[in-house]
Parts: structure tokens; C-alpha cells; sequence
């Protein structure tokens, strides 16, 4: 059983890659509309949806429909783009578009029916890891960063949702890892029990865009203090030195690129021994490890 679930596994993982690397809208809203109408939810149409995509027989296979019963009903999820607009800094921080050298500011959008990930993997008590996959029934705008023409750096549902508990529990002298566009920097700076917020910031003009068209936004602004650093010689050189209460982490993209930098950043913990760290979809991570 344990040798089946490690291939389903992989088998959903394979499927989705290749679904929301190269095709992601899809799935079109006229058609799942028309499914909706017989009766079942949008979820369930979607994932018939995508099911019929990767060429699954849902009815007829019975490994098939076991692995739609299994996966696709814990996977896939409507969301209510107004739950997400009424989030503090999407109420009280403005975009512009700009850009400076290479990096550019600006806002960037889902689809009505675009698949993405949003959330971290759930991880069932018998192994199965099941990716959590949400879409909107209306265009979502959304704040990124792009570097040479790439998305590097958003605010999207999948960041707000899966850096919920580190903003929860964050609490004195704060330091994270990667600044992004300051979601992470915002959110801690509105509690009041944490004192201040240092955020270590490799790339220069990721900083120039934070510290002219968003930092002064923030009501705490007074609470954070940005070092232009490699994130890891701070941790090697400095972090213990400061005594930090509360460390968050979030320097990669995904999980592909996050292992590596996770484990080297998980060595520093030793050396401050009295401080919590986070680091950011490290749920997702550890399924891969």
C-alpha cells in the first residue's frame, strides 16, 4: 500500500506540474458553468474538468476514480476573491507600476477559472500528499515584483494563506529573510507585541521600489529597519549576535528551489538556541524530504 501511495503521489504531482507550468487557464467558464448546472459544486466540476484533461476515465477505471476520490475532492478550491481584497495590506497598500533596473512593481492577474497553488500541501496520515489548488470565479488582480521580465515576488492568496502562523506567532524583536514586496514586514509591524522588524534584503533595487513607493505606506513604518545583505552570511555573521526573538525565512520561490537553501538556513538554528524560527511553506518542503 505504502509503494501505491508514493505512486499516486507522484503520478497528481506529474499531472499538476505540467497543468499549471504550461496550461492554467484551461479551463474555460462557460463550460464549467454548464456542469455546475447539473447540479454538483464548482469544485467537483473542475475537477471533472481537469481529470478528462489528463485524460483520467473517471467512471469506467477504477484506479482512476480511486485516485480522483482520493486527491481531487481535498484539492481543489473556489475562493472568494473578496476575502482575500479585504486582507489589511491589500485594503491599505497601493501599487504602483514602476520599474528600476531590472526589477519592475506592478499588478498582475488570474483568470476567471486559472488554477494555481494556494496553500501548502496536506500530508494524510497513510502518506498521500495532496497539493491544494485554488481558482476564483472572477479576475483577481493581484501585487508582483518581476525581474527581467519574470514573476518572482507576488502577493497572493498562497503567500496571505501559508504565512498565516508565521505572522500569528511572530512577537518581539522579529528578523526575517527576503523582503518581497513587505507582506510579511506589514503584517508583524500591526501587532503590538512585536517591538521591531529587521528584514535582510539581498537585492538592491528590490529595496529601492519597497523604501520609495511602499514602506511609506506603512502606519508602523517606524518599526522596520532594512539591511541590504546575503541572507546567509547575516545569519552567519550577525543573527545570534542581535538576539532575535522570532526568525522567519522566505528566500525561494517554491519548493524546488527552497530545499537546498532550507536545509543551510536550518544549520544556523543552533546558535541561537532562546529564538523561534519559521520559514516560509516548509509543510511543502518536507513532504519532498
Amino acid at each position: 500500500m505504502k509503494e501505491k501511495v508514493k505512486e499516486d503521489n507522484y503520478k497528481v504531482f506529474a499531472l499538476l506540474s505540467r497543468y499549471l507550468n504550461n496550461t492554467p487557464d484551461f479551463i474555460n467558464k462557460e463550460e464549467i458553468e454548464e456542469i455546475v448546472n447539473c447540479g454538483v459544486s464548482y469544485e467537483y466540476a473542475f475537477g471533472l474538468m481537469l481529470a478528462a484533461a489528463f485524460g483520467m476515465d473517471t467512471v469506467d477505471n477504477v484506479d482512476d476514480k480511486e485516485l480522483f476520490n482520493q486527491y481531487f475532492s481535498n484539492m481543489l478550491h473556489k475562493l472568494d476573491a473578496n476575502e482575500y481584497y479585504d486582507n489589511p495590506y491589500y485594503k491599505n497598500i497601493k501599487i504602483p507600476t514602476i520599474k528600476i533596473n531590472n526589477s519592475e512593481l506592478k499588478y498582475e492577474k488570474y483568470k476567471p477559472f486559472e488554477g494555481f497553488v494556494c496553500n501548502d500541501i496536506i500530508r494524510t496520515e497513510e502518506g498521500r500528499q495532496i497539493p491544494q489548488v485554488g481558482f476564483f470565479q472572477t479576475e483577481f488582480m493581484f501585487p508582483a515584483v518581476l525581474e527581467n521580465d519574470r514573476i518572482w515576488m507576488t502577493i497572493t492568496p498562497n503567500e496571505i494563506e501559508t504565512m498565516k502562523e508565521a505572522v500569528d506567532k511572530a512577537f518581539g524583536n522579529v528578523l526575517t529573510f527576503g523582503l518581497g514586496l513587505g507582506y510579511y514586514a506589514y503584517m508583524v509591524s500591526e501587532k503590538v507585541n512585536v517591538e521591531s522588524i529587521t528584514v535582510v534584503e539581498k537585492n538592491q533595487d528590490v529595496i529601492d521600489l519597497f523604501n520609495k513607493y511602499v514602506l511609506p505606506q506603512f502606519s508602523n513604518a517606524h518599526k522596520i529597519r532594512l539591511i541590504q545583505a546575503d541572507a546567509f552570511e547575516y545569519a552567519e555573521q550577525h543573527m545570534s549576535k542581535e538576539k532575535y526573538d522570532f526568525v522567519f525565512t522566505d528566500l525561494w520561490h517554491d519548493v524546488s528551489d527552497g530545499m537546498d537553501m532550507y536545509l543551510k538556513m536550518k544549520k544556523f538554528e543552533k546558535k541561537s538556541p532562546d529564538t523561534v524560527f519559521m520559514y516560509w511553506i516548509e509543510q511543502s518542503i518536507l513532504c519532498y524530504l
